[in-house]
């Protein structure tokens, strides 16, 4: 389920308790989790609902002016199906977030980081990718996804994909639009340039 900015902002503001889906099955059930740049948010219930059952506090609590506002945004959706509330919160941090933020790592995590690079791409199917992934990332920051896996020659999905495992590691971040490394890929990649030396 994808969420725009504001609605997250909203969300972890606890401004936001629910958001409105064009669903002909639902795509999330209640106790399920996704991980956002906010945090995780956890999914409490799923509702069908007619437009009638909307109500204002419904709009109010979605991040909408007002119960027309909501019913005209969900008239506009290209999906076929019903409606659905979808109550949700913050339910914390994203572990990945503060994996990433720890910037003091031992001789011995820094090799271990190694290690697990050197085992992804002695794993893959093409050539050796981490690295270049990394300094790419590195050397332009805010990228979009597209753009950078232009530059390696690669398929958008597919980069994002290997994207994800870096992130996994807590070595890169989501931006708005691109990516950053984060503290912890930053000590990496000064440790494997020191090996380099």
């Amino acid at each position: 389920m994808l969420f725009r900015r504001e609605v997250l902002e909203g969300i972890a503001g606890g401004r936001i308790d629910r958001v409105f889906r064009v669903w002909a099955e639902p795509r999330v059930h209640a106790g399920s989790t996704q991980r956002t740049w906010a945090g995780i948010v956890v999914i409490d219930s799923v509702t069908a609902v007619t437009p009638e059952e909307i109500t204002e506090e419904d709009a109010l609590r979605s991040g909408f002016k007002g119960r027309a506002a909501l019913l005209t945004a969900l008239s506009k959706s290209t999906k076929e199906g019903g409606y659905h509330r979808v109550m949700l919160h913050l339910g914390g941090p994203d572990p990945r977030s503060e994996l990433a933020e720890k910037a003091e790592l031992t001789e011995q995590e820094l090799a271990g980081l190694k290690a697990t690079l050197d085992g992804i791409d002695g794993r893959s199917r093409r050539a050796p990718w981490t690295r270049e992934v990394l300094r790419l990332i590195e050397e332009r920051p805010g990228l979009r996804a597209m753009d950078l896996a232009e530059r390696l020659g690669r398929e958008k999905l597919s980069f994002k994909a290997d994207v994800r495992r870096l992130k996994a590691l807590g070595l890169t971040e989501s931006l708005e639009t691109g990516y950053r490394i984060s503290p912890r890929g930053k000590a990496l990649m000064a440790y494997l340039r020191s090996l380099a030396e």
